[in-house]
This record gives C-alpha cells, structure tokens and sequence, in this order.
C-alpha cells in the first residue's frame, strides 16, 4: 500500500506533536501537517483527530479516512458537517488494562479510606479507618463493552460484589456479574450501586446522563467514576449533589472542558478526586498502525470491516 499524500492531525485541544515520530517511521513518504499549518486542503488523505474543528473536514475533497487517536468517536461525529468518509477508533488490546487498573484504583482509594490515611500521614496522626470487606462493597458499571467487561473480571476477581448496565442484554458474561439492560431495569441497576462506574459511549441518548435524577436512584453516600466522556455529566448537578450527602465522592477523568480551567469549583471541593485524562492511553506507534491497517481496507474497499457505526457511537 502506497502512503497516502498527506496526513492532517485535527485537534481544538492539543497540538497532536506527541505523535509525529511515530507517524514518520510508519508513513515515511506521506506529507504530515499538524493545526496551524494544514496547507491546501484539498491534498489531505488521511485526517487523525482528537475534538477537530467543526467544519473543517467536510472542505477536504480527497479525504480517505477520519482517525480518532481514541477508543470513542463522539468527538468526531459531533461534527454536523461531518463527510461521508470512514471513521475508525483504535482498538488497543492494552486500554483495556490501563482502564483496569484506573478504575480498581478508584474503586479501592474511596472504598478504603485511602484519602483519609493519606491526611492523617501528611500529619503524623496514627488513625484507623471503618473496614468493610470488598464482598459487602456493590461496584455498578455503566456500559458492558470491551473496557467495562475487563473492569467488571478485575474487580470480581478482587471480591467486589460487581453488576453491570447496557442498553441491550449481553452474551457470554463474566461469571458472578449481576447483569442489567434496558431502560426498565436501569433503576433496579442503580439502587444497588454503592460505586458507580461511568463507561459508556457518548451518543444523544447518553450525554448529560450523569445528572440529579440519576444521582437520586443511587443509595446515600455513593461513589461516582467517570472514566466516559466529561459530556456524560452535568456539571452542576454535582456538587448540590455533594453537598447535600446524596453522593459521598466523585472520581473524575473527563470533563466537558479540558484541560480543566484553574478557577473550576471542582477543584476545591474535598470530595472530588480529579485526574487529568490519564485513566488509559494508547502508544502512538499502535496508532500509527492501526491508521496504516484501516486505510489498507478502506482502499480496497472493505470499509465495513474497520468504519465505526456513527449511530452507535461505537
């Protein structure tokens, strides 16, 4: 397969460098050109995106393939003015571990009293905290895709008492998973979530779920995790919901405005744990070859194989 022409990197939010070396060794004869300096448009093949301009792409003529360096692509297909070209995801077979890892951590910092034990070291004050076995602790997670299916094994395997939540019943389950589907057992779901996990796709139907009258279906006190979208919640639902004791903490990777600004409320609130979009992250040079591998089929015509359903938001 011959190199496409050139390689745009479409970004609002980062300057997309991190992954021109990688993108060099695999693509050693195609043009790349990062924001700022995107050239004439019509001559872009292959546009790798993370939030791209709205707009931009449906004035590339030639355009081959829209690459999103993520596992989601709602950033990509909230474009209204998106063209018909394929859009591909990565699939990293190591973002499921990393998410793994993230999220056990999560659910063991604020089940464990692990932020109460830090305090009480950076004061020199010996204090135990309430001990509660992991079998007495219910983890419910939101979206039973790849990345949420290894979660829901990890934290089995750890003793948590784990369900999980899809739109539609799941096949072929991790034994021991209490599962839940549908919106008429997502309330049943809910109640019996002493930790909340948030994994799933951004789509119309998911964005804002994150809100008060979820937060009320929830049992007094519960943990929420959003390692989904910052879109997923409403931002202002969150600390009234602290405030008020209905939620006891919150962990959060994403957020509707990244990086998050300094003068956000959230900062200052205790009970917020906050990171910086680092619950996973994929290698550049998989990226690189998994842009080489979804244009190879795209190009002879085999885009079914690779091309993200829009409308599922995966």
């Amino acid at each position: 397969m011959s190199d496409p022409r050139t390689i745009a990197f479409l970004s609002t939010l980062i300057p997309m460098t991190h992954l021109e070396q990688a993108y060099r060794a695999r693509f050693p004869q195609a043009e790349l050109r990062f924001p700022g300096a995107l050239g004439a448009l019509d001559e872009i093949e292959v546009a790798v995106c993370w939030y791209p301009p709205e707009g931009l792409m449906a004035q590339m003529p030639n355009l081959q393939l829209v690459q999103s360096v993520g596992a989601g692509v709602d950033h990509i297909s909230a474009d209204p003015a998106l063209p018909a070209v394929p859009v591909c995801r990565i699939i990293d077979p190591d973002m499921g571990q990393g998410m793994t890892a993230y999220v056990c951590w999560a659910v063991i910092h604020q089940q464990r009293h692990m932020g109460a034990y830090l305090a009480s070291a950076a004061a020199g004050r010996w204090q135990e905290q309430p001990i509660q076995p992991p079998r007495q602790h219910r983890v419910g997670i939101a979206g039973l895709g790849t990345l949420g299916l290894a979660c829901a094994q990890a934290l089995l395997g750890l003793g948590y008492s784990v369900r999980g939540w899809s739109r539609s019943p799941k096949a072929n389950l991790p034994a021991g998973l209490q599962a839940f589907h549908g919106e008429a057992q997502r309330n049943d779901f809910l109640s019996g979530c002493d930790t909340l996990v948030c994994l799933l796709p951004l789509t119309d139907d998911t964005r804002g779920v994150l809100s008060q009258p979820l937060f009320d279906q929830l049992p007094r006190g519960a943990h929420l995790i959003n390692v989904g979208r910052g879109d997923h919640l409403v931002e202002a639902d969150l600390l009234p919901a602290l405030a008020s004791g209905q939620l006891g903490a919150a962990t959060l990777d994403a957020f509707s405005q990244e990086p998050l600004p300094p003068e956000h409320p959230f900062w200052s609130e205790p009970r917020i744990t906050i990171t910086p979009h680092i619950a996973t992250r994929t290698a550049p040079s998989v990226i690189a070859e998994q842009t080489a591998q979804n244009l190879a089929r795209i190009r002879a015509g085999r885009a079914a194989e690779v091309a993200v359903d829009l409308q599922r938001g995966y």
